[in-house]
């Protein structure tokens, strides 16, 4: 982990677990970040390692309009995501993942994959389904295909409550 991310872990734990956000949807589909592609239209594949609380590897190059295959593979004793976003994103993100462990759909290692059909209200469930986001129990591996649209301030992120706080964050950078 670097000494800035270090910082920020440390003055993020600071806070209370109250203080971890509000906001709209945090995942899903946002053009300025790019779409999901067929996995035929990868033009690599990186594998990223999850452990607690940090990502191999941290920083990962793409360029516009690459079609990336990312293998997530969870090393770690808890459950961990994977999400492609802004920081933005990832900050209301983190208000639907903290309501998932309020709920009981997560719970340290473990998935309640019942509880994740759960009616919300409107139509709305705990499902963990949006294209930029793998969410893994330990020792699960998943997979992700994303086309990126250019240049943007593009993290990869676990928004697990505390998680992002802790520096479980890495930056996508777009190469010309």
């Amino acid at each position: 982990m670097t000494i800035t991310k270090f910082i920020a872990a440390a003055a993020a734990l600071s806070l209370s677990a109250t203080a971890f956000g509000a906001g709209t949807h945090g995942h899903g589909q946002n053009a300025a970040i790019g779409e999901p592609a067929a996995a035929s239209d990868a033009t690599r594949t990186v594998t990223v390692a999850m452990y607690d609380n940090y990502y191999e590897p941290e920083t990962i190059d793409v360029q516009k309009g690459e079609v990336v295959r990312f293998v997530v593979e969870n090393h770690g004793q808890l459950v961990h995501e994977f999400n492609l976003g802004t920081p933005d994103m990832h900050e209301a993100h983190q208000a639907e993942m903290t309501m998932m462990v309020e709920h009981g759909v997560i719970n340290g290692g473990r998935i309640n994959h019942e509880m994740m059909e759960m009616d919300m209200g409107d139509g709305h469930s705990m499902k963990h389904d949006d294209p930029n986001s793998v969410l893994l129990e330990p020792g699960q591996s998943g997979e992700l295909i994303w086309r990126f649209s250019g240049d943007t301030t593009l993290e990869f992120a676990c928004n697990v409550p505390g998680h992002y706080q802790a520096g479980m964050y890495g930056d996508v950078r777009f190469q010309q």
